[in-house]
């Protein structure tokens, strides 16, 4: 059990390390390093799942997969919601430049 503990943890902290010395050096195109930032998280989720939480070593039912796939849904309900609502937002809100000109706002310089 400590093993596990241990192993999860240094795979933890060299995956976090890889991740923010890829961004701080800046050694790949934005492009490509949002996809390897986003497999490098669903790494690390996957070695936490395993190596923390013990996913799929339990003998009876299953409760701590659903209960993680439940709170997955909850929590990816949220994060998308909240990008529809400020892109939303973004769209329908006119920047301070448009309200002069449409308030007809003359400014002195």
């Amino acid at each position: 059990m400590f093993k596990s503990y241990l192993l999860g943890f240094i795979l933890s902290i060299l995956l976090t390390v890889a991740a923010y010395l890829l961004v701080v050096n800046n050694m790949l195109s934005q492009g490509v390093l949002i996809i390897v930032i986003l497999a490098l998280a669903v790494i690390q989720l996957w070695v936490q799942l395993i190596m923390f939480l013990h996913l799929g070593q339990e003998t009876g039912p299953r409760w701590k997969l659903i209960s993680w796939i439940s709170t997955a849904s909850v929590l990816l309900i949220v994060v998308i919601g909240s990008i529809v609502i400020m892109n939303n937002l973004n769209y329908h809100v006119p920047s301070d430049q448009e309200i002069i000109e449409n308030e007809g706002i003359h400014q002195s310089h």
